[in-house]
């Protein structure tokens, strides 16, 4: 019977697929004992260590070390207890990876000095903790503490970055292009003027009746402008401009006129400043969400055909 056969190490080794080298090593290290020797005294072994092998080199591809591999072919341990824990460790391994990769692929696209790289692979390795007290930051000098006068908790929600615990190399890259733009004193300004600015406006619009927002209005009447392929200077602009003024007049409470054009001019530069493209684009790729619509040619037709009228 196969049961009773006894096998020797070169026998094992053909049945196996393993070098003797390899079973005399793992027998050296007990997890593969010899049933019995011959009466050379060479070693000999049961069926059952063709079973043992099999697990030990599954295990051994899986990157388990032999001190785990003894306990759990000795039944110390149990399998999915050794899985449970190997799993764990190759998932923070992966992230690492990722991390990695993140790295040095903005290095390789961004041509970033040694001084760069050492920044960006710090803010790669932040704990959770670090990135919320980065994030909180950011948000309370764009838009203030949260309490009675600051923005809507729906405003900082919808401009906060939230990272998977496993995110995509992608995402990694994304998270430190985010941190180093939300670091950006220049950037921060600009996010808490707008954000200041946009409250002014609601604030007016509570008592002037509903409005629609800067960039809808944009979005809707510039938009097919642009399409049509309607140049900003061209007198078939002139109703478009004149509508972002109405709005820009019912926004402040104040009639049209060569100051309230430069108080639209000001505030479409705002808006329009690449950097708040690129924020919404990166804060949709870390947290999964589709690509915005970019308004950044509307604004820019927008800028263009109210400067020339102010000029004329």
């Amino acid at each position: 019977m196969d049961g009773d056969t006894l096998y020797s190490i070169g026998q094992l080794a053909r049945r196996t697929g393993l070098t003797v080298k390899t079973i005399r090593f793992y027998s050296d290290h007990g997890i593969v004992a010899p049933t019995d020797r011959s009466p050379a005294g060479y070693r000999l072994y049961s069926i059952d260590a063709v079973a043992r092998l099999d697990l030990v080199r599954t295990l051994r591809d899986l990157g388990v070390d032999l001190s785990t591999i003894r306990r759990v072919v000795d039944r110390e341990l149990s399998l999915p207890e050794v899985a449970a824990a190997h799993a764990e460790a190759l998932g923070v391994q992966i992230r690492v990876l990722r991390l990695r990769h993140a790295v040095l692929t903005a290095v390789a696209e961004r041509g970033l000095t040694a001084e760069e790289t050492d920044l960006m692979h710090k803010l790669a390795k932040l704990s959770e903790d670090e990135r919320r007290r980065l994030i909180e930051d950011f948000l309370d000098a764009a838009f203030g503490s949260p309490g009675p006068g600051s923005a809507p908790a729906g405003i900082r929600r919808s401009m906060t970055p939230e990272m998977s615990g496993s995110p995509e190399a992608e995402q990694v890259r994304a998270w430190v292009e985010w941190a180093e733009l939300a670091a950006d004193p220049d950037f921060r300004a600009l996010v808490r003027r707008t954000a200041e600015d946009h409250a002014a406006e609601q604030a007016q619009g509570d008592t002037a009746g509903p409005r629609r927002d800067l960039a809808a209005l944009v979005r809707d009447r510039v938009g097919p402008a642009l399409e049509a392929g309607i140049a900003p200077t061209s007198h078939r602009a002139d109703p478009v401009v004149a509508a972002l003024a109405a709005h820009h007049a019912h926004a402040l409470g104040r009639p049209d006129g060569a100051e309230l054009r430069r108080l639209l001019l000001a505030r479409l530069e705002s808006v329009s400043d690449p950097r708040w493209d690129r924020y919404l684009r990166l804060l949709a790729v870390i947290n999964g969400w589709p690509a915005p619509e970019t308004l950044v040619p509307l604004f820019n037709w927008s800028i263009e055909a109210v400067r020339v009228r102010m000029e004329r």
